[in-house]
């Protein structure tokens, strides 16, 4: 467990917690195997290039430096593969459907429906 600060307190949160903070605390989070720069995996690496091809900011979570986590986001999700995509607290799929998403341009309507600047028109 580690230990995570609420109201000035610290608390020792679950994994569950953490998951639940790192999606509340950021916009775009991206649970990934390895970081942006150093993909780990093809499906984290073209999600990756997604999103960077559109120019939306996220946050990345290494799932393969934390095994805690690793296994929390498909518990949390109940979804059974990584990487994985929130946008706005809500999550939006793995690779596949990302990609699938990307391909029909349906992503750009999504970031902007949840208020999600894009660097890149």
């Amino acid at each position: 467990m580690k230990r995570l600060i609420f109201n000035g307190f610290a608390k020792m949160a679950t994994t569950h917690d953490r998951i639940a903070n790192d999606i509340a605390s950021n916009d775009v989070v991206l649970f990934m195997k390895g970081t942006p720069v150093f993909p780990q995996c093809g499906f984290s690496a073209a999600v990756v290039q997604i999103l960077t091809n559109l120019g939306v900011k996220f946050a990345a979570f290494d799932v393969l430096a934390d095994p805690e986590l690793r296994q929390g986001i498909k518990e949390f999700s109940n979804w059974p593969t990584i990487p994985q995509l929130y946008v706005k607290g809500e999550f939006v799929g793995g690779c596949d459907i990302v990609r699938e998403m990307y391909a029909n341009d349906e992503l750009k309507p999504l970031f902007a429906e949840k208020g999600i600047a894009l660097d890149k028109a």
